[in-house]
C-alpha cells in the first residue's frame, strides 16, 4: 500500500442516467447527492456500470467534470479512464487528474487484449502520466484477458499503481495477489457476491453494483466486518445473495438500470448494443427488490 488508501469500505460503480437526448445531468446530480447522504465511501464515475463504452470523448469528459464538481470532495471520486487505446487512456487519465479525480480505474485492454508484458508496459505508461493513484481493473469475463499474480507482483512496484479491483471471480487469484504483494496493493472486490471472502484475505472493501440500490446496506457489510462482526457481515452478504444474482442475470448494467428506474432515479434507457431487461428476469428482480423494501 503506497501511502493513504483511496477509500475503505464500499464504492458505488455508479450508473449514468441517460435518455434519448444524452446524459441526464439533473438525475445524475440527484443520484450523486443521495449516494453521499446514504453514507457511501466513494463513487466510481464512467466505469462499466456507467456505460462509458457507449460515450464519445466529449460525453466522457463532460461526465467526469460534472461529477467532480457535484461530488466536490465530499467522498473520493474514482474516474474510469481505461481504454484499449493506451494513448487515449493516458489523455483521459491526465484530464481526470486535472479536474480533481482522487483516483483512476483503469481496465485491462479489451478486444486487442495484451500479453502480460504488454499489460505491464501499458500500466507503466499510464502511471507515468498520472498524478493520482491507479486502481487496476481485472475483469477477464468482459475483456478476454486476465492479469496473472506474477504480473500483479511487478505492477505493485510501480509508484502510482495503488490497488486492484479484482473481478475475475477467482478467490485463489485474490489470495495469490495478497500473498505476493503483501500490502503494496490495496485489494477491492469487483463482485458483490464476494465482498466478505475478499475482505477475509485483507481486502479493503468493494467496488459495487449493488450499492447503486443499497448504498447504506453495502457500506454496513464492510463496516461490520472491519468492526470484527464477521458473522453479522456474512449474514448481510447472504441475505442479499439472491438480489445480487438477479442484478447480474443479464449483462451489467442492464439489470441495475432497470432496478434504478423502478426506484425512480432514472429512465430505463440504454444505448445499443444494450437492450432492456427480459421480462421474466425483470419480474424476478423486482420481486426481490420488493422483499428488501426498495420499491
Amino acid at each position: 500500500m503506497k501511502g493513504e488508501s483511496i477509500f475503505r469500505g464500499a464504492a458505488t460503480a455508479l450508473i449514468t442516467p441517460t435518455n434519448k437526448d444524452g446524459i441526464d445531468y439533473e438525475a445524475l446530480g440527484k443520484l450523486i447527492d443521495w449516494q453521499i447522504e446514504e453514507g457511501i465511501n466513494a463513487l466510481v464515475i464512467a466505469g462499466t456500470t456507467g456505460e462509458s463504452s457507449t460515450f464519445d470523448d466529449k460525453e466522457h469528459r463532460d461526465l467526469l467534470e460534472f461529477s467532480a464538481k457535484r461530488i466536490a470532495g465530499r467522498v473520493p471520486m474514482i474516474a474510469g479512464t481505461g481504454s484499449n487505446d493506451t494513448a487515449y487512456s493516458i489523455s483521459l487519465s491526465e484530464f481526470a487528474c486535472d479536474i480533481g479525480a482522487d483516483g483512476l480505474l483503469v481496465v485491462t485492454p479489451y478486444y486487442n487484449k495484451a500479453t502480460q508484458n504488454g499489460l505491464i508496459k501499458m500500466y507503466s505508461e499510464i502511471a507515468a502520466h498520472s498524478t493520482k493513484p491507479i486502481i487496476v481493473y481485472n475483469v477477464p469475463s468482459r475483456t478476454g484477458v486476465s492479469i496473472t499474480a506474477d504480473t500483479f507482483e511487478r505492477l505493485a512496484d510501480i509508484e502510482k499503481i495503488a490497488a486492484v479491483k479484482e473481478a475475475s471471480g477467482n478467490i485463489d487469484l485474490v489470495a495469490n495477489i495478497a500473498s505476493r504483494t503483501r500490502g503494496k496493493l490495496d485489494i477491492y472486490s469487483g463482485n458483490d457476491d464476494m465482498i466478505v471472502p475478499v475482505m477475509s484475505l485483507g481486502g479493503l472493501g468493494v467496488i459495487s453494483v449493488l450499492s447503486n440500490l443499497m448504498p447504506a446496506k453495502t457500506v454496513e457489510i464492510c463496516d461490520k466486518f472491519f468492526a470484527g462482526d464477521v458473522a453479522g457481515s456474512c449474514k448481510l452478504q447472504l441475505d442479499l445473495y439472491a438480489l445480487i444474482k438477479a442484478l447480474f442475470s443479464e449483462v451489467n448494467p442492464i439489470p441495475v438500470k432497470a432496478a434504478m428506474a423502478a426506484m425512480g432515479f432514472c429512465e430505463n434507457y440504454l444505448r445499443l448494443p444494450l437492450t432492456p431487461m427480459e421480462k421474466k428476469n425483470e419480474d424476478k428482480m423486482l420481486a426481490l427488490m420488493k422483499e428488501q423494501g426498495l420499491i
